[in-house]
């Protein structure tokens, strides 16, 4: 008969595996994919290198993981938002603003999600998202259009510049390690993002 792990041993295993996670995230953050080896990941972990392996395969596994539940819970932090009760040109502007801000709150990981050069697993990732992203700007868009608060457009195409807008505005600031300014950036960005979607200005 084969041997089956109690379910303490797998609840250890399960506990172990979060906590190299969350080391994992934590080392991406300030040294970026490159610099986050399978060695200083076990090291903030307080493993062996060699423990890495009984949890992920290979270093590209384990950097999947890590991308996509960081990526993860920002399209979740947007979604919310973008689903919330209320003017659809006011939830975009929200959506913008609140993704920008956590993005500026966590700058090393933010960077890392966005532009920091990775494996190509974790670039193949980074188009998946991008595409979720798309997706939740689209619907508000579409809402926007079909109460009148937007004008007539492909909303699909309005959504992808927006998240490519997005992000690239972000990129310079989360290389800055100097915080200043980051309020008039959050409202140009905001402003920004709405006239890319042609809402009325004030």
């Amino acid at each position: 008969m084969a041997y089956r792990k109690t379910p303490a041993e797998i609840g250890r295993l399960e506990a172990a595996r979060e906590h190299l996670v969350a080391s994992a995230t934590a080392v991406v953050a300030e040294v970026g994919w490159a610099q986050a080896s399978v060695t200083a990941v076990a090291a903030a972990a307080g493993i062996a290198a060699g423990s890495v392996y009984q949890h992920f395969p290979s270093k590209a596994a384990l950097a999947v993981e890590v991308f996509r539940r960081a990526a993860g819970r920002e399209v979740e932090v947007l979604g919310q938002v973008l689903h919330e009760p209320g003017d659809p040109v006011e939830r975009l502007a929200r959506g913008v603003e609140v993704c920008a801000r956590r993005a500026l709150e966590n700058r090393g990981l933010a960077y890392a999600l966005l532009a920091a050069p990775a494996e190509p697993a974790v670039g193949a990732e980074r188009l998946d998202f991008r595409r979720r992203y798309r997706a939740l700007y689209a619907e508000v868009v579409r809402e926007g259009i079909a109460a009148g608060r937007l004008p007539a457009q492909n909303a699909e195409i309005t959504a992808a510049v927006l998240t490519g807008a997005i992000g690239e505005a972000l990129v310079d600031p989360l290389a800055d390690p100097d915080p200043d300014g980051t309020g008039q950036l959050l409202a140009d960005l905001t402003a920004a993002a709405l006239r890319c979607a042609g809402a009325p200005t004030p």
